[in-house]
């Protein structure tokens, strides 16, 4: 791999995705990070990383719209260019959307808008950006705790995710020819603006998670980044087709 590494991490604007871009910039890794409508946001990120030595560039994209891949990824090559490249390194596919409901309740437009961004979205920009990712380099796809942990309300969201999980094992599988290592990152119960900032802004939901994790609390931004930031270095070159749950022993 280069001197300077390079990722490209969907959703960087905010939350687990902001933490994972931040944390990578503190080892000297740049990013391409996506936003989907937060331009400002993003623009935020991109000075951070700026500041901390890093390169960084923030890219407009919805991942449920697969037919803007292409397009994504001719920009992609454009900022690559610019910085001197013509290869990225690690993928995080990061960006998604909560989705609650039970079984009786969900539709087959909010079951077919979780499976779009969810599932379809990351198998389908993996497949577009395979071409830039240089060999040797990482992906690592975004699962959840709540495919071991099980909430009532969660089935949709919960079992895109499951999908996502075997997806990863097929991808090492299949990328491993060309020493790309893929995992699977699933957090626990995190205080962002995620499900409408429940468990970051409803102290019942806070207290609950808390009684439920074996460290005591709920899990925070920069309890997810700076593990990715390490599961993608050398340190962890040879872990690969793995579920990884970060959630500090909720509900063992």
């Amino acid at each position: 791999m280069p001197s300077s590494p390079i990722a490209i991490v969907t959703g960087g604007s905010r939350g687990l995705g902001r933490s994972t871009v931040e944390a990578l910039a503190r080892r000297g890794v740049s990013s391409i990070l996506t936003y989907k409508s937060n331009e400002s946001a993003a623009r935020e990120v991109v000075e951070g990383v700026q500041h901390a030595g890093a390169r960084a560039a923030a890219l407009q994209l919805d991942t449920g719209e697969t037919g803007a891949f292409e397009r994504f990824a001719d920009v992609v090559r454009h900022v690559l260019r610019e910085w001197g490249d013509d290869r990225f390194d690690f993928l995080v596919n990061m960006a998604g959307t909560s989705h609650s409901g039970l079984l009786t309740d969900v539709t087959e437009e909010d079951f077919d808008a979780a499976y779009r961004v969810h599932v379809k979205g990351p198998f389908f920009l993996t497949q577009t950006l395979l071409p830039l990712i240089r060999d040797g380099g990482r992906i690592v796809n975004i699962s959840s705790g709540l495919t071991r942990i099980i909430y009532p309300g969660r089935i949709a969201y919960g079992s895109m995710k499951g999908a996502v999980e075997v997806m990863t094992r097929y991808m090492a599988k299949e990328l491993g020819p060309r020493r790309i290592a893929v995992n699977t990152v699933a957090p626990g119960a995190i205080q962002t603006d995620f499900s409408g900032g429940v468990v970051r802004d409803n102290p019942e939901v806070a207290r609950h998670i808390a009684e439920a994790t074996a460290l005591g609390r709920p899990g925070l931004p920069d309890d997810i980044g700076p593990m990715i930031a390490s599961l993608l270095s050398e340190d962890n070159r040879w872990v690969n087709a793995q579920r990884i749950e970060v959630s500090g022993g909720q509900a063992i």
